[in-house]
């Protein structure tokens, strides 16, 4: 293949930052639709949508199968109105699965019928000169929160009188900071940062000319964060899916904020071995940092692509996330090293012929061969010694 141009750092950046601009909790998600497709447009792909606004788009290869597709979500952690409170706060409820200890002092947007009202998210017991220690020994959990509209809202009518009302999406202000060292500190970088991999990926490619050997499919899914993600988005031509989203550099966990991080399982079952294989192969092979892990409580638009009923080979490549759902923290070299993987991948041969077609014979199928490892004890002693 031709060698890859270099990422361009300034590109993928800014175009996080603008994502990150654009509010996008589950159920929020056409502004960013909008942003994504326009962009992904002016790089030259065939762009089109489904009736929800999940993204699919082509960038033709030599062959149309077996086709591979790259999948992102645009949707992020959020909350919805539960109920307006006789104090003329509100109840909030999740949107996706994060804790509300991370919501405590967060800044948001209510997006009511009459337009958008700021606010703050707040324990219940929020003065310390009131309730002295009970501030910190109140319980953790969405029923122990409220928000504290930015308007003359002292009881619930009030809330009405603005047009506040149940089921009205809030959105978490991101508070972007990229740091000069790399680092970048957020919230909604997953999986923001995850589609801004998937533009530079594609922006690098379409400046070298790259051609691929057959079609890919570019992916962005809106529901991900609801448990959806990509099961109304992929075409039957479809045989690999690499999903790019966060890993989570906790203790107990291998992943990284720095190279990537192959994840081999997740809560749904073992990732296909032979799509993995070769991804875990190509980073060795163009001196990309990589690490494996398995993720025990998570899951991703892959999972949801299988469970819809589609027989496609699923992989999962990651940026390591310090707090992942919480204050989120990831490093500019991480999101680089996927955009490189990403193009090597979509560049190189296919390997599994058989999967053009979505059911065929015992001819060209794959092998898990198993052979009995040897050690190698000089060697060993001598590399100890």
């Amino acid at each position: 293949m031709q060698n890859p141009r270099t990422i361009d750092p300034d590109y993928l950046t800014s175009r996080l930052k603008a994502l990150l601009d654009i509010p996008s909790p589950t159920g929020f998600t056409d502004e960013a639709v909008r942003y994504t497709a326009r962009e992904l447009e002016r790089l030259g792909l065939e762009v089109k949508l489904t009736r929800r606004g999940a993204i699919r788009a082509l960038r033709p290869g030599a062959a149309q199968r077996p086709a591979r597709g790259i999948v992102s979500h645009l949707d992020t952690l959020g909350a919805q109105v539960k109920a307006l409170k006789e104090n003329g706060r509100l109840e909030l409820v999740s949107i996706g699965h994060w804790s509300a200890r991370f919501a405590e002092g967060a800044r948001a947007s209510i997006f009511s019928s009459r337009g958008t009202y700021r606010g703050t998210i707040l324990p219940l017991k929020a003065s310390g000169h009131t309730f002295n220690e009970e501030v910190d020994t109140q319980p953790v959990g969405w029923p122990h929160v409220e928000l504290r509209v930015d308007a003359l809202t002292h009881q619930r009518d009030d809330l009405l009188q603005l047009g506040i009302d149940v089921g009205d999406i809030v959105a978490i202000d991101p508070q972007p900071e990229f740091l000069d060292n790399g680092f970048i500190v957020s919230r909604h970088l997953d999986d923001k940062a995850g589609v801004a991999v998937m533009l530079a990926a594609l922006e690098a490619m379409q400046r070298a000319k790259i051609e691929t050997p057959v079609d890919t499919y570019w992916l962005f899914t809106i529901g991900e964060e609801v448990g959806v993600g990509a099961s109304a988005v992929l075409v039957p031509e479809i045989a690999s899916l690499v999903a790019i989203d966060n890993g989570t550099t906790a203790t107990g966990q291998n992943s990284q904020e720095f190279g990537v991080t192959l994840a081999m399982a997740d809560q749904t079952g073992p990732f296909d071995y032979h799509l993995s294989k070769k991804l875990h192969e190509l980073c060795g092979e163009h001196a990309i940092q990589v690490q494996k892990d398995v993720f025990r409580h998570y899951r991703s638009d892959a999972a949801s692509a299988v469970e819809a009923g589609h027989d496609v080979r699923t992989a999962l490549l990651t940026f390591g996330v310090d707090g992942s759902h919480g204050y989120e923290r990831i490093h500019l070299q991480a999101l680089i090293s996927l955009a490189r993987l990403t193009i090597h991948y979509v560049a190189s041969e296919v390997q599994i012929e058989r999967d053009a077609e979505e059911v065929s014979g015992l001819r060209g199928f794959t092998h898990q061969k198993v052979h009995e490892a040897k050690q190698d004890l000089k060697a060993d002693e001598q590399a100890r010694s």
